[in-house]
C-alpha cells in the first residue's frame, strides 16, 4: 500500500511552522498598528514600577506580588549562597547536586504549608507537568477544571490515566462525575487551582475537600497564585478556608510569584514526597535548583512568616482596585481577593490598542490576554497587583483606562 506521508526535512515546511504563522498573522494587523505587547524588555526589578525604554512606567504586569524579588534581605541570601556554593547545583540532587539549602528550604515549605514534607523542583510549569504525567496509572482517573493551567493539560497528555474535565468551579458537576466513576478506577485525582490565573477567581476548595473525603479521592491544588497571597498571613487556601492540614493531598506551588524567586514545589505526606523524590522524572533527571534560588526562597518564606504587613497591603490594594474598577463600570469577572484582576474588554483589537497606547503614551503597563490564552471574544487586560502599589497609582491607572476606553471603543471595527 502506497504511503501518502509527505517527507519533511526542513522545519520551514512543517505543519508546526505553518500553524504558528497562521496564529501570528491573525494578530499581525494589530501588532503593526499598535506595537508588540510581548517580550517587552524591562531594565529593572519589576515592582510597582519598572524601566522600559529608559523611562519609568507604572507596572501592572508583575508576579512580584509581595515585592520580595529585589528585597535587600532576599538579595543578600542569594549572594551568600553563591559565595558558598557557586551559581549551580551542578548535578541532579539524587547524585551530586544536593546542598544543605535544598533540604532547609523543603522543611521550611512543609512547615509553611502544614505538611510532613516537600520537594523543590527547578520550574513551576514543569513541576505540574511531571507530577500529573507520572502520578497516576492506566487504572486511574484525573478530573480537572475546564480552565486549568496549560502545565496541567500538558501533563494529562503524558499521563496513562483517563481524564475528564468539569465546568469551571462547578463542584456539583464534579460530584456527579465522581459518583459515576468512583468504582471504575483505583485512584481518582481531582486537580484545581487555588486562584485561577486568567479569571482571578478563588476555587471553592471547601467543597472539593468535602467531595474528596466523602468519596475517597486525592485532591491536588495548584497554589501558584494563592500561596503567599490569600489568607490573613498569606497561608493560601489552607488558611483562607480554615482547612485541616491533611485536607489537601498535594499542595503545588511556584516560587516565582509571591516568593520572588523561581521554581516549583510539591508538599504532602512524608511517604508521598519520599516516593516522588526517587520516581518523579522532572526531579530525578533534572539539575537541582541553584543554591542562590534556594537561599533566596528560604529567606522569602521567613519574611512572610514573621511579618504579614506585605500580605495585608497587597490585599488592601486588591480591594481598592476591584472597587474602583467596578465604580467605573468595568467587568472584573469574579475576581475579588486575587492579585490578578482582569478587566474584560471582549474585542481583541480594542484590548491591543488599549494596552499599547497606555504603555507608550501614558506609561502604564497592563498586558492584554487574547485567544488562545482566553476564549475568543473574551479578550481582557490582565492587571496584577503588588504590595508595593500605592492607592494613588491604582486610581490613576483606572482613570487612564476609563478615558482611553471611551476614546477608543467606537474606533475599532
Amino acid at each position: 500500500m502506497e504511503n501518502n506521508i509527505k517527507r519533511i526535512d526542513n522545519f520551514d515546511d512543517s505543519r508546526e511552522w505553518e500553524a504558528f504563522n497562521q496564529r501570528v498573522s491573525a494578530h499581525a494587523e494589530y501588532l503593526e498598528k499598535y506595537g508588540n505587547p510581548y517580550f517587552i524588555e524591562h531594565d529593572s526589578v519589576l515592582k510597582d514600577t519598572s524601566i522600559v525604554d529608559n523611562k519609568e512606567i507604572l507596572n501592572f504586569g508583575s508576579y512580584n506580588y509581595l515585592g520580595l524579588s529585589g528585597d535587600p534581605e532576599v538579595n543578600q541570601a542569594a549572594k551568600d549562597a553563591i559565595d558558598k556554593y557557586g551559581t549551580s547545583a551542578s548535578g541532579s540532587r539524587l547524585l551530586t547536586g544536593e546542598r544543605p539549602l535544598h533540604r532547609e528550604l523543603e522543611r521550611k515549605i512543609a512547615e509553611w504549608k502544614h505538611t510532613e514534607d516537600a520537594l523543590v523542583l527547578v520550574g513551576g510549569n514543569s513541576t505540574n507537568t511531571t507530577f500529573i504525567g507520572n502520578f497516576c496509572n492506566e487504572n486511574d482517573l484525573i478530573l480537572y477544571d475546564l480552565i486549568i493551567h496549560s502545565s496541567i493539560t500538558e501533563g494529562l497528555r503524558m499521563s496513562k490515566a483517563k481524564s475528564k474535565r468539569f465546568s469551571h468551579n462547578d463542584y456539583e458537576m464534579l460530584e456527579r462525575l465522581v459518583k459515576k466513576n468512583r468504582d471504575k478506577y483505583e485512584k481518582i485525582l481531582i486537580v484545581v487551582e487555588g486562584v485561577y490565573s486568567m479569571d482571578g477567581d478563588i476555587a471553592p476548595i471547601d467543597e472539593y475537600v468535602r467531595i474528596k473525603k466523602e468519596y475517597g479521592c486525592f485532591l491536588m491544588v495548584d497554589e501558584a497564585h494563592s500561596a503567599g497571597v490569600i489568607g490573613e498571613h498569606g497561608g493560601g487556601v489552607d488558611e483562607y478556608f480554615n482547612l485541616n492540614p491533611d485536607d489537601i493531598d498535594i499542595k503545588m506551588g511556584t516560587m516565582s510569584k509571591a516568593l520572588g524567586t523561581v521554581g516549583g514545589y510539591l508538599a504532602g505526606s512524608k511517604n508521598l514526597i519520599e516516593y516522588l523524590r526517587f520516581n518523579l522524572p522532572g526531579f530525578v533527571f533534572s539539575v537541582g535548583a541553584s543554591p542562590a534560588i534556594a537561599g533566596a526562597c528560604l529567606k522569602s518564606i521567613e519574611i512572610i512568616q514573621r511579618d504579614n504587613s506585605r500580605v495585608k497591603k497587597l490585599q488592601e490594594n486588591i480591594t481598592t482596585f476591584v472597587e474602583e474598577a467596578k465604580k467605573r463600570g468595568f467587568d472584573t469577572c469574579l475576581a475579588e481577593f486575587s492579585p490578578i484582576t482582569p478587566i474584560m474588554i471582549g474585542d481583541e483589537e480594542l484590548a491591543f490598542k488599549l494596552s499599547m497606547s497606555m504603555l507608550y503614551e501614558d506609561g502604564i503597563l497592563a498586558p492584554p490576554a487574547v485567544y488562545p490564552a482566553v476564549p475568543q471574544k473574551r479578550a481582557r487586560l490582565r492587571y496584577c497587583l503588588t504590595s508595593d502599589h500605592k492607592k494613588e497609582q491604582i486610581i490613576h491607572a483606572l482613570d487612564v483606562l476609563e478615558k482611553r476606553y471611551h476614546e477608543f471603543k467606537n474606533e475599532v471595527k
